[in-house]
């Protein structure tokens, strides 16, 4: 792991920061803290004179999260937070506090929380198609590809990603599990091209859409952060992570409500039965993405990392239904 922790790294960290700071006309008023430590990432929080700010610095596997920032913030600049300061070659981004998450707000009221996400997923869709003309850039600066073309490589990027693991660390079932899900290709690529010539596009997928990573008071649209697991994929992948979350915690009639919403802002291009067949597969496909963002995120971990079991686990899903799961 990158020594984040370190005196030295937070000293050079911190001067960066108030360099920045007073570059955008701002001033540190408090004493800088490191609330997040990841394999993947760090942040360091410090109190200024126009509120809160945060340092991310991001790992290799993630860097491309600080090139992304500018393409979102021009193409979408309501949608996500404005960058302070970036440093491309460090990977090191300032960013404003953005308020309380939406998980924040809810708290344990999930009625609310589900009424929140509706109109958020609504939002985010309209993010994606404001994004969709700079594809081009978001490919040349880094954010990984998994467009329904090249899903059949990614397909068997992740079966090798995960072998040594489902060979050494996997039960018995496990590794039965990973042989059906290898032998998967052929309906793997059939999902491929049927979303391949969809008429939705393609997009940037956040592949991490759940309550904690969306901002916004109620009644203002949302705002979306935390862009380290990001694809540009077909844009219904980024809806595997929401329904999972809103199944799980208010049922089934929640979720479709969900997808309702975020596909009426589809509506245009395809009808309903066409775009919640495409929902259905992407979500599926989103399984295979997610399982090399696991890869990429955990490069610096070891192999006893809590989270190291996480692609493979991910990968095994692709054989159930398409959420819910």
């Amino acid at each position: 792991m990158i020594e984040w922790t370190s005196p030295s790294w937070v000293q050079a960290a911190t001067a960066w920061l108030d360099e920045q700071l007073a570059a955008a006309g701002m001033r540190r008023t408090g004493d800088v803290t490191q609330p997040h430590v990841k394999a993947w990432a760090t942040a360091l929080r410090a109190p200024t004179d126009r509120g809160v700010v945060w340092l991310k610095a991001a790992g290799p596997g993630t860097a491309f999260e600080i090139r992304l920032y500018p393409v979102l913030h021009r193409a979408a600049p309501d949608s996500v937070l404005a960058p302070i300061a970036i440093d491309e070659p460090r990977a090191w981004i300032v960013l404003p506090d953005g308020g309380p998450t939406l998980f924040q707000q809810a708290g344990t009221d999930q009625a609310a929380l589900v009424q929140r996400m509706t109109s958020a997923v609504a939002d985010y869709a309209r993010l994606q198609r404001q994004v969709q003309p700079s594809v081009p850039e978001l490919l040349d600066r880094g954010v990984p590809d998994a467009r329904p073309e090249v899903m059949p490589q990614r397909f068997t990027e992740a079966v090798e990603s995960v072998a040594e693991f489902a060979r050494s660390k996997a039960g018995e079932d496990q590794r039965a599990a990973y042989d059906r899900v290898r032998s998967m290709r052929g309906e793997v690529e059939r999902w491929c091209e049927r979303l391949a010539a969809s008429r939705v596009g393609i997009s940037i997928d956040h592949h991490d859409l759940h309550p904690g990573n969306i901002l916004g008071e109620e009644g203002e649209p949302a705002r979306f952060y935390d862009w380290g697991d990001a694809v540009v994929a077909h844009p219904f992948f980024s809806m595997f992570v929401p329904l999972n979350y809103v199944d799980a915690e208010g049922g089934g009639a929640a979720a479709l409500r969900l997808r309702d919403a975020y596909l009426g802002e589809f509506a245009d291009l395809a009808p309903p039965g066409a775009l919640r067949e495409e929902l259905d597969l992407a979500c599926r496909l989103a399984k295979v993405a997610r399982t090399l963002t696991w890869h990429r995120a955990l490069q610096l971990a070891g192999e006893d990392h809590k989270f190291a079991s996480a692609p493979l686990e991910t990968l095994l899903s692709v054989a159930k239904p398409a959420y819910f799961s």
